[in-house]
């Protein structure tokens, strides 16, 4: 490959990404030692990218809203005991989906005011683990609501926070998988049903203090976030008129996009995000003479897409009459991303990434589907069996949806700071796999 179009694939990869020698460092690590020490698939979290990411989320809050604001973590990107740990090193609220994710927010520390817990269809187990271990409660729907109000009379805590999730009626351009907010959506209250639920928490003195809505993931145009928050806040001002209700906090959501391929690039910006969505809000509460309430994004793509590297071991390369297939020791089971959504990656071999370009190539996995395909035609050298590919942006929703899938085990997940690797997850085992089985009697 020219050395631009390397250039160019090394900037997808984290901020500490380098070529070294004659190999790919992250961290001031050596890829092809971390995966000599631990085995591929493997994958890599840089803490640097990570605190970057956040770093330009809070510059961007303080120079473009003039009232409170901060930062929940959408820990369905990606969430371990480590970046919990991480994330209240930080300062960061937690979002939450289900007594599992909660599990893991008590479990890494995270102090329970900073667990935001979201949820389609929320089990009476998840609503009162969010009772007893969540700041807010976000309200997806008024059969929700009613299991939240006979919760209220029951013994135990007072219900936390509650914000309601409004579906507003408009769509971000990304994958219609992702798209959450139109009127269709199987996520949120309409805003006839948002009236009603803010009237049901006022009767029965609910502690309703906030609005979310979430549109989708993956898009790069913030106009219809801006329309959005229009609807919302017409709301707040109805409600304001005719009983009085404070908005306390409003969350437009996360689903700021990346750059996935050097084709995407440059990285899309999360101060233009953040400036769009901070600079309507406050013209929409000064057209109506609303108090400025708490601006609470919602990001996690932006923040932990970048900083993961999904490292690989070529097994075989065959040639097909019309492909160069290089075959690696993993794909759909860990990043089903491009089965789903037609995801697009690049990569870099890890060994001299400069070599010249031999021709287009597609990389897939070992599973037993056509679909187990990560990269097609992709430029890239003369790679050969034994050789390790890795593929950069892949902190986001690939671990998170991973999979058995023919038996497969899942990566182990490294740590990369201050030239250091810290094992965060080990890789799982055939034994793990047995674990949960039970065989039959010998009478069944």
């Amino acid at each position: 490959m020219d050395r631009d179009l390397t250039t160019r694939r090394l900037s997808l990869f984290p901020i500490t990404a380098r070529v070294e020698g004659d190999g790919l460092t992250i961290g001031g690590c050596d890829l092809r030692d971390l995966a000599d020490r631990f085995g591929t698939p493997l994958y890599l979290y840089d803490r640097a990218t990570l605190d970057d990411a956040v770093d330009a989320y809070r510059q961007a809050l303080a120079r473009f809203y003039p009232g409170p604001a901060g930062l929940t973590y959408a820990g369905k990107a990606f969430l371990s005991l480590a970046l919990v740990r991480w994330l209240t090193r930080q300062d960061l609220w937690l979002d939450c989906t289900g007594r599992g994710e909660l599990a893991v927010a008590a479990a890494g520390g995270m102090e329970p005011a900073r667990v935001l817990v979201h949820g389609v269809n929320k089990s009476a187990a998840d609503l009162e683990a969010a009772r007893r271990q969540a700041g807010t409660i976000v309200v997806d729907n008024l059969t929700e609501l009613a299991a939240l109000i006979a919760l209220a009379r029951q013994d135990g805590p007072p219900l936390p926070n509650l914000w309601l999730r409004i579906r507003p009626g408009q769509a971000v351009k990304t994958h219609r998988h992702i798209q959450t907010g139109q009127a269709d959506s199987k996520f949120g209250l309409s805003t006839a049903e948002a009236t009603e639920a803010a009237r049901l928490c006022r009767r029965h003195g609910l502690p309703l203090t906030g609005l979310h809505f979430h549109l989708g993931s993956h898009f790069h145009d913030a106009a219809p976030v801006c329309a959005a928050l229009e609807t919302l806040l017409d709301l707040a001002a109805a409600w304001r008129a005719e009983w009085g209700w404070h908005l306390e906090a409003i969350s437009p959501g996360g689903g700021w996009g990346v750059a996935y391929h050097e084709d995407d690039l440059p990285h899309p910006s999360i101060s233009d995000f953040v400036a769009a969505t901070a600079q309507c809000l406050a013209k929409g509460c000064r057209a109506r003479d609303l108090p400025l309430p708490r601006l609470q994004l919602e990001p996690g793509r932006s923040i932990v897409a970048r900083a993961g590297v999904a490292l690989y071991r070529v097994g075989a390369v065959k040639r097909t009459p019309h492909r160069r297939w290089l075959l690696l020791d993993g794909g759909l089971a860990d990043n089903p991303r491009p089965a789903l959504y037609g995801a697009r990656y690049s990569a870099l071999p890890v060994e001299r990434p400069q070599r010249e370009a031999v021709g287009p190539a597609w990389l897939a996995g070992p599973y037993c589907e056509s679909g187990d395909v990560l990269i097609e035609n992709l430029p890239l050298p003369d790679v050969r069996p034994g050789e390790l590919i890795a593929v950069p942006v892949g902190g986001a929703y690939h671990l998170s949806m991973s999979s058995n899938y023919n038996g497969a085990l899942r990566p182990a997940v490294l740590w990369l700071e201050g030239g250091r690797a810290y094992l965060i997850r080990e890789r799982e085992r055939v034994e793990d796999l047995l674990r949960r089985e039970r065989p039959l009697p010998e009478t069944a």
